[in-house]
């Protein structure tokens, strides 16, 4: 019984770690009174932890062409750092995949709340509309 124990022990030790499955994301994003009231989009994020990777697609309409668009940390209403910079979408899409660090990506998959999709113009360089992550 012992040595079917350990020839047990030995397998699971020795058996490969299961990737964590890829987490998709979503945003839906909308300006307020202090940015771009009527510009509204949504954004689909996949962050896989395997691959250290975030891909995205993300649409928006009712404002002028992005210059710029990305993740941040920052719980609603919080402005944060920026972790992950997307292409702009400037006629009204992008998509796309960008690297990230291993904790980056582990951060956002953990706590998807604590971070937001920010879409700028050069209307509302501080960001035109903006939504928080979720499941």
């Amino acid at each position: 019984m012992r040595m079917i124990l350990l020839t047990l022990a030995a397998a699971m030790v020795a058996a490969p770690v299961l990737a964590a499955d890829p987490v998709t994301l979503k945003a839906t994003l909308a300006g307020s009174a202090d940015t771009d009231a009527d510009g509204t989009g949504a954004a689909t994020v996949t962050v896989d932890t395997t691959k250290n990777e975030v891909c995205y697609k993300l649409t928006v309409s009712g404002i002028d062409p992005a210059t710029m668009a990305h993740i941040h940390k920052g719980a609603a209403g919080a402005s944060g750092p920026v972790v992950v910079p997307f292409d702009p979408p400037t006629n009204g899409s992008s998509e796309g995949c960008k690297p990230v660090t291993a904790e980056v990506s582990a951060a956002i998959a953990a706590n998807p709340g604590d971070y937001y999709v920010n879409v700028h113009n050069a209307a509302f360089p501080k960001g035109a509309i903006r939504g928080q992550l979720g499941k």
